[in-house]
């Protein structure tokens, strides 16, 4: 059997498991910046899942009221950890522009996580809108305050068509068009192709 047998599930669960996890790491990160209540349900579980690994990076990482730079740490060793196992694991690893490279394929996937987070939560939010439009639900609070940012200037700028909210297809295309731009500066520069 080849080594790609085994490798290829191995790096699927790799890949998604991180993922997983960096989007909870992700949305804690975005915490403080969007002035979550700390007492909500879901923002407890997400705080149960980080804090073990946040809590030894304070003790060496100082904090803002803005920015948990223990979270952000958290955020780029997890990243480096996942890059490293998903290159180690695939053929890819040579190509890589050294530890320079490394570090701009890291800034890539954070970039690419944002982006991706963004686009979920914001389908997640309009989907949410459309389910249950007048009821109460706790995670379409959390969502349309993690979104508002991005949505808020657009939606001050946008009039309504026939009574359709648009802004969140174009805040959505915008973070697609971006990434496009981004993406394959960052790349290229990692893999040396620039």
């Amino acid at each position: 059997m080849p080594d790609s047998y085994f490798s290829t599930p191995l790096m699927f669960l790799v890949e998604t498991l991180f993922q997983l996890y960096m989007y909870i790491v992700a949305i804690r990160l975005l915490l403080p910046l969007i002035r979550a209540p700390f007492t909500h349900p879901l923002i407890q579980a997400i705080i149960r899942l980080t804090e073990p690994l946040c809590a030894p990076l304070r003790s060496i990482m100082p904090s803002s009221r803005q920015l948990d730079s223990a979270v952000f740490l958290l955020l780029i060793l997890v990243t480096l950890i996942k890059l490293t196992l998903l290159l180690s694991l695939s053929s890819s690893w040579p190509a890589l522009n050294g530890l320079f490279g490394l570090l701009l394929l890291t800034t890539a996937e954070l970039f690419s996580l944002f982006i991706s987070l963004f686009t979920i939560t914001i389908i997640v939010e309009v989907l949410l809108s459309w389910l249950a439009p007048q009821g109460y639900n706790p995670v379409f609070n959390l969502i349309s305050s993690i979104n508002a940012p991005l949505l808020a200037p657009v939606r001050q700028r946008m009039p309504l068509l026939g009574g359709i909210d648009l802004s969140p297809l174009v805040v959505i295309l915008g973070l697609q068009v971006l990434s496009m731009l981004v993406m394959p500066l960052l790349l290229g520069a990692a893999y040396n192709q620039y």
